[in-house]
């Protein structure tokens, strides 16, 4: 029910996207084509007019598109500036095809640079970049040197306003009731997802438990899209709402405020994936009611989530609690390991209803932090001023990917200006106007947006052809047959095989035909401009491959590399420490995990891009098993959230029992060293051989050395050699029987009263629940090994895998 009410919310806000991008392109047409005389004149350049109004309002909500505005302004304000002083001082008179691409190309540079500036300003000053270099070769000495950047100013600011414009009309369309909407629909496939689980739970065999995980999983990725959304439209609705940048910086966000449930939800997930089989063997009447109670107050704070109005609130609606303790006091009665995963899953179930409780305390640490920074950065300013300059000069200076981009920038705009005006002197503006929307920070499939912005200009450009031929008699007319066209294009934006740039192209396409007079014959521009667009297009994909010449197949391989890296560091600070380095730790340990989400979404997108671009004479990419790979590596970076909540906890529930807690303290730390001296080396092993070109590779470097090799290099102290650098099942269930049988110490030897009983039943969940989460990483290593060894055995079919031996034959090419 929730997922057929989402696909509509979907299609009901995509038409209403549609619609109002049909609006503002309906305002500049009736503006530049029957709009007063002095309006057409200033606003010589309804061409991007259109181009402005398409980058600010697809999509968009009343908040995006005051952004979009400020954007348009910052591009305007600068191009200005830089247009004026050039033609001031050049003067337009000596402006020709090479003179003109090397002023677009030092412009667009310069504006290219700043790290600070938003990308859609970058776009649209490189737009009236091109128009204002291209008009003054066409117009030459009759150019103004101030009204020519004036005419391109106005008719930028004629699509920002009729953007604006549309956003109000006929009711605003603001990213507050877009982000409260989707936050409903968040709570209500939460909700839904809660029930699939907590029925897989109690279900009677294995085929029903499986089938409600089956339908949970499908619910898990639109509630990741949900959660995505909200995200996006948060910077929206403080320019909506600019007060609470103002009066309330610390206030948590609504994705924050929903992260916490989905991290509970996904451990709940994790907890039944590791069910050996259903009936779950603790579960019993008693516990079927409190899992009932706790479900039914879980589902009263979704309730409360769907109709949450105030984001400015900094914590989640509170519930109050009734029985609350039932539950821990049955947990604390595990009696095998098989009751780990269950155990888990009531953990997850109580942080659903009582929220993190270390979350709630973090906005006290961060203020700790910013006034220790504060205190530590007067005291330093007292002592070295120079430095300080020093240090704040340097931060100033743009970094290297900075300058890659700008360079990137300014000579594929400066070419594709040169080869356009050669080609066709009154339209070299379409060559450089097709790039200059094209550009992105971050690596894109290259070849896959020169493809979709070919195919989409083509389409645009026939379209347009066809509706004037058939309304040759009606020329007036012709504006209305945009109307399907938009449509359909602002559906094709979230198409997989044209996206964004395929959609902006086909809608301009047809904008510059239907939308516009005196420009020559239909058919005749429309061959010239798909020519010169073509131009562009081969200019970009040429910068881009000789600027970024590696595959996005080779730059997920080295990403994969980093992110097992990141895993291992993470892995490290796994530590329970002293009351007072328990906190450092615990943000140490938060950080390394933030850090392994990074580099996991970076792996994500260079699989996405992997998977678009070419072969050519390249081995195919092989996307489901680097997927496979980046489904453990993200289930190991919720575990690890997982792990950092139980140590805080510990350490916080321990610091009541002083000299009798030491001695659990030691055994537990104890444990956790072999565990990560394990895993540790397993990480180190992944990574090396992950690393390598290619086996054929590393068997010639040896043979050409004359190095021989010994199994036993590799391996662990006191350790036999075994053909696997993972641990086995049996490490997995030491782990798990080790922290059940502390935590059955931990019930008979602290001695509590009736009222620290609470105390006691917490300190018991998280060593189980600890347990669980430290079993479960050493078992999705032995996944990532498994997953690492299908990857090479596809690379390399004919040779045996064994990661053990080429981790040996790693140590010793490479022995220091």
């Amino acid at each position: 029910m929730a997922t057929t009410y989402h696909a509509e919310s979907v299609w009901r806000v995509r038409l209403g996207s549609a619609l109002r991008t049909l609006l503002a392109c309906t305002i500049v047409g009736c503006s530049t084509l029957y709009g007063p005389e002095p309006l057409r004149r200033v606003s010589s350049f309804p061409a991007f007019s259109y181009v402005t109004t398409i980058l600010i309002v697809s999509d968009a909500t009343l908040g995006d598109t005051l952004k979009g505005c400020w954007n348009a302004l910052l591009a305007t304000v600068q191009v200005m500036i830089l247009s004026i002083l050039c033609l001031q001082l050049i003067g337009p008179g000596r402006f020709n095809n090479g003179l003109a691409a090397a002023v677009a190309a030092v412009t667009a540079f310069m504006v290219a640079l700043p790290e600070s500036t938003h990308l859609m300003a970058k776009r649209i000053a490189f737009g009236q970049i091109v128009i204002v270099c291209v008009g003054t070769v066409i117009h030459g000495a009759e150019t103004g040197v101030v009204m020519h950047p004036i005419h391109v100013a106005s008719s930028t600011a004629l699509g920002a306003f009729a953007s604006v414009l549309a956003m109000m009309v006929p009711y605003p369309n603001l990213a507050y009731y877009e982000i409260k909407k989707t936050c409903r629909l968040y709570a209500e496939n939460a909700s839904e997802r809660l029930n699939l689980l907590v029925k897989a739970f109690c279900a009677n065999d294995n085929t029903a438990a499986f089938d409600f995980i089956l339908e949970a999983k499908s619910l898990f990725i639109a509630g990741a899209k949900l959660l995505l959304s909200i995200k996006q439209k948060q910077d929206a609705m403080l320019w909506e709402r600019p007060q609470f940048r103002f009066f309330k910086p610390d206030c948590l966000s609504p994705s924050e405020k929903l992260q916490e449930l989905e991290i509970s939800i996904r451990g709940m997930e994790l907890s039944l994936n590791s069910c050996r089989s259903f009936p779950v063997g603790m579960i019993d009447e008693e516990l079927r009611d409190v899992l009932e109670t706790s479900k039914a107050r879980v589902g009263l704070k979704l309730e409360q989530a769907k109709c949450y109005a105030s984001f400015d609130a900094t914590t989640v609606p509170e519930i109050k609690n009734e029985c609350t303790d039932k539950s821990l006091s049955t947990l604390a009665t595990i009696s095998s390991t098989e009751d780990a995963p269950a155990s888990f899953f009531f953990y997850c179930m109580e942080l659903l209803q009582d929220g993190f409780p270390i979350s709630r305390n973090s906005e006290c640490v961060v203020k700790e932090k910013k006034k220790t920074k504060m205190e530590e950065l007067s005291s330093s300013q007292s002592q070295g001023k120079s430095m300080n300059l020093l240090e704040r000069g340097l931060l100033i200076l743009p970094s290297s990917e900075s300058f890659i981009f700008a360079l990137k920038c300014s000579i594929s705009l400066g070419l594709a200006v040169l080869f356009g005006l050669i080609y066709n002197r009154e339209n070299g503006y379409w060559s450089g106007l097709t790039i200059a929307i094209s550009f992105a920070r971050n690596r894109q499939a290259t070849f896959t947006v020169a493809n979709a912005r070919a195919q989409g200009t083509a389409m645009g450009s026939v379209y347009g052809i066809l509706c004037c031929f058939m309304f040759k008699k009606f020329e007036n007319l012709r504006f209305l047959l945009l109307l399907p066209w938009i449509i359909f294009t602002s559906f094709l934006r979230h198409s997989r095989m044209y996206g964004e740039a395929g959609s902006i192209s086909a809608v301009i396409g047809a904008l510059l035909i239907l939308g516009r007079k005196n420009y020559g014959t239909p058919t005749e521009f429309a061959i010239t401009r798909i020519t010169e667009a073509t131009i562009g297009l081969i200019c970009f994909i040429m910068v881009e491959i000789l600027c970024q010449p590696a595959r996005a197949a080779t730059l997920a391989r080295i990403q994969l590399a980093q992110s097992l890296e990141a895993l291992e560091e993470g892995i490290k600070d796994i530590t329970l420490c002293a009351n007072q380095k328990k906190s450092t730790k615990s943000r140490a340990l938060g950080d390394k995990q933030n850090k392994l989400k990074s580099h996991a979404l970076k792996l994500e997108n260079f699989i996405a891009e992997a998977e678009k671009e070419p072969n050519f004479w390249f081995l195919p990419f092989n996307a489901t098993c680097y997927r496979k790979l980046l489904g453990s590596l993200s289930t190991m970076a919720d575990l690890l959230i997982f792990v950092a909540y139980k140590i805080e906890s510990l350490s916080q529930a321990s610091e009541r029992h002083g000299v009798a807690w030491e001695e659990f303290h030691e055994q537990i730390n104890e444990e956790l060293e072999l565990f990560k001296e394990k895993v540790g080396y397993s990480m180190k092993c992944f990574e090396k051989v992950i690393s390598i070109k290619s086996l054929a590779v590393l068997e010639k470097e040896l043979q050409k050395r004359n190095i021989s090799y010994d199994v036993e290099l590799g391996r662990l102290p006191n350790e036999y050699v075994h053909r696997s650098v993972s641990p086995n099942e049996e490490d997995v269930l030491e782990i798990l029987s080790f922290f059940l049988q502390l935590s059955n110490e931990v019930a008979n030897k602290i001695n509590t009263d009736e009222g620290d009983e609470k105390l006691k039943s917490q300190i018991v969940v998280c060593l189980n629940g600890l347990g669980f989460c430290i079993s479960s990483l050493t078992r999705e290593t032995t996944e990532l090994e498994k997953e690492l060894k299908e990857l090479l055995k596809w690379e390399n079919p004919t040779r045996n895998i064994n990661l053990y031996e080429i981790s040996c034959k790693l140590n010793a090419l490479y022995k220091k």
